[in-house]
C-alpha cells in the first residue's frame, strides 16, 4: 500500500471523529446547546416560512451512521488501492470538516458564517456526488456505503442550506423585498424543488438525494401546518415538490442508459 492511500484512509477516520464529536455538541449530549436552541433560536422548527419541523432532523442518524461505515469501509484492503475511493476520500473528509465546522458557527453565535460554510460543504458533496457517477460501485455494499451515503447527505444539504439562508436573512432583518412570508416560503420550497429536479435528471435517477431531500421538504409541510408559523401556502408547494421530484427521479432511472444499483 503506498503511503498516500494510508494518509487518505486516515485523513478520513480523523474527520469522521471529528465531525461525529460535533454532532454529540450539537445535540447537547456534550453540554452544547440543542442546534434549535443556539444562536437564539434562529434555526428553530418555527423561526422561517422553510424550517423543516423537528422530526425532520432525525435523518442525520442515518447520514452519520453512513460516514461512520464508509471511514470504516474504505479502511478495507480492497477500497485503499481503489482509483474510486482514492477520488472520494478527501472530498468526502472535507464535507465532514465542514460539517463539524457549521455545527460550531452555530454554537458560537456566529451564525452569518454558518450560510458560506454550508454552501461550500453542498459544493463539496455536489463534486463527490459527481465522482460517484463516474465510476460504478464495485458491489452491493459499495452502493450503499458510498453512494448511498453521499446520496443522503447531498439531498439533505440541499434542503438545509436554503433553511439555514433563510434563517440568517430572518435574523439579520430582511423584509423580503415587500413580499410576504407566504410568498417568500412558496419561493424558496420551488427552488429546492428545481434543485431536485436537476439533481434527478443529472444523477439519471439515483433514489438516495431525492428521498433526503423530499424528506426535509415533507417535513417543511407539516411543519407550515401545525406549530406556531402556519403557512398553506408553502405547505401544498411543499406537498407538490415532493410529488414533482419523485416522478423526475422514477422517469430519470427509468431511462438510465445503464441499470444503476437500487439503493444508489
Amino acid at each position: 500500500m503506498k503511503s498516500t492511500d494510508r494518509l487518505r484512509q486516515i485523513v478520513v477516520v480523523v474527520s469522521a471523529i471529528l465531525a461525529i464529536a460535533g454532532a454529540f455538541i450539537g445535540s447537547g449530549a456534550a453540554g452544547g446547546t440543542p442546534i434549535a436552541e443556539a444562536s437564539g433560536g434562529a434555526l428553530s422548527a418555527d423561526a422561517t416560512p422553510v424550517a423543516p419541523a423537528g422530526p425532520a432532523f432525525a435523518i442525520w442518524s442515518v447520514i452519520y451512521a453512513g460516514l461512520i461505515a464508509y471511514a470504516i469501509w474504505q479502511l478495507l484492503p480492497a477500497q485503499s488501492r481503489d482509483g474510486r475511493h482514492r477520488r472520494l476520500g478527501y472530498p468526502i473528509a472535507l464535507s465532514l470538516v465542514l460539517n463539524a465546522a457549521w455545527i460550531l458557527s452555530v454554537q458560537f453565535d456566529l451564525l452569518w458564517a454558518s450560510v458560506p460554510i454550508i454552501v461550500l460543504l453542498l459544493i463539496v458533496l455536489i463534486w463527490a456526488f459527481r465522482l460517484t457517477l463516474a465510476s460504478r460501485p464495485s458491489n452491493l455494499v459499495d452502493a450503499i456505503v458510498t453512494d448511498g451515503t453521499i446520496g443522503l447527505y447531498l439531498g439533505w444539504v440541499t434542503i438545509a442550506t436554503v433553511a439555514n439562508t433563510a434563517a440568517v436573512l430572518t435574523a439579520i432583518g430582511f423584509s423580503g423585498f415587500g413580499l410576504s412570508p407566504d410568498m417568500w416560503g412558496v419561493l424558496l420550497i420551488a427552488i429546492a424543488g428545481v434543485i431536485g429536479v436537476g439533481l434527478a435528471l443529472y444523477g439519471r435517477g439515483r433514489l438516495a438525494p431525492a428521498a433526503s431531500l423530499c424528506w426535509g421538504i415533507a417535513w417543511v409541510a407539516v411543519g407550515r401546518l401545525s406549530g406556531d408559523l402556519v403557512s398553506v401556502p408553502t405547505a401544498i408547494t411543499s406537498v407538490l415538490m415532493v410529488a414533482v421530484i419523485l416522478l423526475v427521479t422514477i422517469a430519470a432511472r427509468i431511462k438510465a442508459p445503464r441499470p444503476l444499483p437500487d439503493t444508489a
